[in-house]
């Protein structure tokens, strides 16, 4: 009875392995009604092999179906807040990436907890499913005849359920054979990425900008602080809530008040979910940097970027980037006089969830930092300033302060120490969510809005974008990748300059307006601000 219990265990196990997807929208409980292909071959060559063979196959079988369940299962985790699937060429370092989210947002005992689970799964799953296989081939070859007899006919069903494309749930057909096209799927990937890094290296090699000489370059912006700041996860979905959109109108209304011009467009990011960097460098280097692999390459190299132009055309360039809690290596390719990170910004107020200095205490101390004296004293500065109060889990939201009375950031209301109390994202009021995002990117334009009425001279222009769009848990599924990017100046001469653009005025982009790749900002900048 004992034997029969661990067959039946050993059975079942094997099928929930086999006939886990890789799509998250594949995910029901009636998605057990599927005929296996794999299970029916492997049956089949488990009867053929003598004991010795079958042994051998048997492990080898395990450690695969594991290793593939594995990259389902980080498929799925990818799908949802990625959109796309796990790279295993390259998307291991993105491990570090999410242990840190967990310990930022959810304390460092949640991160513990997750990397310890991580790695029993790890280990569990193939050592479990060699031991099921080995244990099932034992009972087959016992039972052969049985064996043969019951693969013939789930076979033959299983052509005529594939041929007549019967569903029991939407986009997972009976005749199955999920495993084995996941293991095509990342097979095909692995091609794909090596045939890639000779793609990267063409695109990388060729620049029509490397070699333009200094005073030719961005003289329509001589003597102004230019800044690009960045709205984590400020994508087409924002500004798509009618809450966000009065919020534009109003925000645009009192710019234009105040003598400001504003124009808009959309880009297409490099990313969706996740991975600013990605979009970050793509941005500034007119590079399509959609994986690690490709980051990885571009910081080894030598690409001239947006930075690069300014510091030759003779600006200060800084980097303020409050998500950095530690050196940043990667970031030698800019070249930036300067870096701002968590530990150098001085902050001493409450933390907000992973985002744990507000952007407007950001903002703040920017100004403090680089911009308190006059320009008839100091460098013109080109800063990119990575915003982080929109990231996930987008709660709790930082409140608008007095920008007098920031100070160190010990003013902002709550417990006063490091950490908060973040809230959870919760699954089952999806609502909440997408209300918490909302009101977390309105605060980040808030911030840009307001530092640029308080702060914005004639010689101030501010580039306002997303980096890529929220998760899915935002977006729902195939979400597109378009982010708005908005240019602020008070200079009445800075907007005609990007007049052939088609930018709608205001801070919200028309929603049929022109939409380029981010890749293609870089030269299009370049290009509008040069002398002619």
């Amino acid at each position: 009875m004992k034997g029969r219990i661990l067959t039946g265990l050993a059975a079942f196990f094997v099928l929930l392995l086999l006939l886990l997807p890789d799509d998250f929208a594949a995910l029901s409980p009636w998605a057990i009604v599927v005929i296996p292909l794999e299970a029916l071959v492997g049956v089949a060559v488990v009867v053929l092999l003598p004991g010795r063979a079958r042994t051998v196959a048997g492990i080898v079988a395990g450690v695969l179906l594991g290793a593939l369940t594995i990259l389902k299962m980080l498929d799925l985790g990818f799908g949802v807040t990625l959109s796309r699937q796990f790279d295993p060429l390259s998307d291991w370092s993105l491990f570090r990436a999410a242990s840190e989210w967990v310990s930022e947002s959810y304390g460092k005992t949640g991160a513990v907890v997750a990397v310890i689970l991580a790695i029993v799964l790890a280990v569990a799953v193939p050592v479990l499913a060699t031991l099921s296989i080995l244990r099932l081939s034992r009972v087959v070859a016992v039972r052969r005849s049985l064996a043969l007899r019951v693969v013939a006919v789930l076979g033959v069903a299983w052509v005529a359920l594939a041929v007549l494309g019967v569903h029991v749930v939407p986009g997972v057909p009976v005749a199955g054979r999920s495993t084995a096209a996941a293991a095509y799927g990342h097979a095909a990937q692995l091609r794909e990425d090596l045939g890639d890094q000779a793609a990267y290296d063409r695109e990388e090699a060729t620049d029509a900008y490397r070699d333009v000489p200094p005073e030719r370059l961005l003289q329509g912006l001589r003597g102004k602080d230019v800044i690009f700041a960045f709205v984590e996860s400020y994508g087409r979905d924002a500004v798509n809530y009618p809450q966000t959109a009065s919020l534009l109108a109003s925000r645009s209304a009192a710019l234009s008040a105040a003598g400001f011009q504003t124009g808009s467009g959309w880009l297409t990011s490099s990313t969706i979910g996740g991975g600013s960097w990605l979009a970050h460098s793509t941005f500034q280097s007119g590079l399509w940097i959609d994986s690690q692999r490709r980051y990885g390459k571009f910081t080894e190299g030598s690409r001239y970027t947006l930075t690069t132009a300014f510091a030759k055309a003779g600006w200060r360039t800084v980097a303020v980037m409050p998500a950095n809690r530690r050196d940043w290596p990667e970031g030698k390719i800019y070249g930036w006089d300067k870096e701002y990170d968590d530990r150098t910004l001085g902050y001493k107020g409450q933390g907000f969830a992973f985002s744990s200095i507000p952007d407007q205490f950001t903002m703040h101390a920017f100004r403090n930092f680089e911009l308190s004296r006059p320009l008839s004293q100091r460098q013109p500065v080109m800063a990119e300033i990575d915003l982080l109060s929109s990231h996930a889990p987008w709660d709790p939201v930082p409140p608008m302060m007095d920008w007098d009375t920031l100070g160190d950031g010990s003013t902002y209301p709550g417990n006063g120490g490091r950490g908060g109390n973040p809230g959870e994202i919760d699954n089952e009021d999806a609502s909440k969510v997408k209300d918490n995002y909302r009101r977390t990117v309105e605060y980040s334009i808030d911030s840009l809005v307001s530092y640029m009425e308080k702060y914005g001279d004639e010689n101030t222009v501010m580039v306002m974008l997303g980096d890529h769009q929220p998760s899915p848990i935002i977006t729902g599924p195939d979400p597109n990748r378009d982010v708005p990017i908005t240019v602020i100046a008070k200079d009445p001469k800075v907007l005609p300059r990007i007049s052939s653009w088609g930018w709608s005025p205001g801070l919200a982009p028309v929603a049929d307006g022109p939409v380029w790749r981010m890749d293609a900002f870089r030269d299009r900048f370049l290009a509008a601000f040069a002398t002619p």
